[in-house]
């Protein structure tokens, strides 16, 4: 597996275009010129600079949240980010699923990937579904490198997390509108991996719901990524020339690590 970090950033940086441009179609041009990279990447780069450097999470969120202070946080998460706090503030939000991805590759136990999945979203989103949307991204990820078919991942999900993951995408596309909670988001992206039948179809089908589009992509494709085992070099080409020098490092290094 190459390019780990990338399955989630991808994501992030195919759907930034659609964020505010909601679209409910898988056919789009799928490479934009005016793609960028935004807080989804930031954060997901800060909780991959933090395991490998053995951080605590309020430090590389500080870090590279100030570095990229114009990423486009939420509104809780850029106050905490400009006042220096280091307290949670109960979120609910599905900021704590889009950046956990590495958390799902960097330990090697269930027990272990849900305690750190766990660790990462507390110090901001310490209620209980902000947690348990990292936790499930995380888990099915974990699953995934594990080598567990879509059905087994579906069903773990269902019975550790209590998505019920009962609806197509056909079902929930036609009133399914921005919904930046985790609990109205991550059952939504997850569905969209289980119906993918490639990477780049997990990050058309995410996007295709017109929500919130960017971080349902990344979500989506950290999961794909995991289970495809890869992404195809176009789009890694594409997503690289994207980040920053400094990003490419962490994003190098992580792939080594593995």
């Amino acid at each position: 597996m190459k390019n780990i970090l990338l399955g989630a950033v991808a994501g992030d940086v195919i759907g930034s275009v659609f964020e505010w441009n909601a679209l409910k179609s898988i056919r789009f041009p799928l490479l934009n010129p005016r793609c960028f990279f935004t807080d989804d990447t930031v954060m997901t780069i800060a909780v991959a600079d933090a395991l490998l450097h053995h951080l605590d999470y309020v430090t590389a969120f500080h870090y590279w949240g100030r570095k990229y202070p114009d990423a486009g946080y939420g509104g809780n998460f850029g106050r905490w980010l400009k006042n220096r706090e280091n307290r949670p503030y109960n979120s609910w939000g599905n900021g704590s699923a889009m950046r956990v991805s590495p958390v799902g590759w960097f330990f090697n136990t269930l027990e272990s990937v849900l305690q750190n999945a766990a660790k990462s979203a507390a110090v901001t989103h310490d209620h209980p579904e902000g947690i348990k949307g990292a936790q499930a991204v995380a888990a099915a990820i974990f699953w995934a490198r594990e080598g567990e078919n879509r059905e087994n991942i579906a069903q773990n999900i269902r019975a550790h997390f209590g998505y019920p993951l009962d609806r197509t995408l056909d079902e929930i596309r036609p009133y399914y509108g921005f919904d930046e909670s985790c609990q109205g988001s991550v059952p939504e992206a997850i569905q969209a991996f289980l119906e993918s039948v490639n990477y780049e179809s997990s990050i058309r089908l995410a996007i295709s719901l017109g929500g919130d589009a960017d971080t349902q992509a990344c979500i989506a494709g950290s999961i794909a990524g995991a289970f495809y085992g890869e992404i195809p070099d176009e789009i890694a080409a594409f997503v690289r020339s994207k980040l920053p020098e400094d990003m490419l490092v962490v994003v190098d290094k992580f792939d080594a690590r593995f």
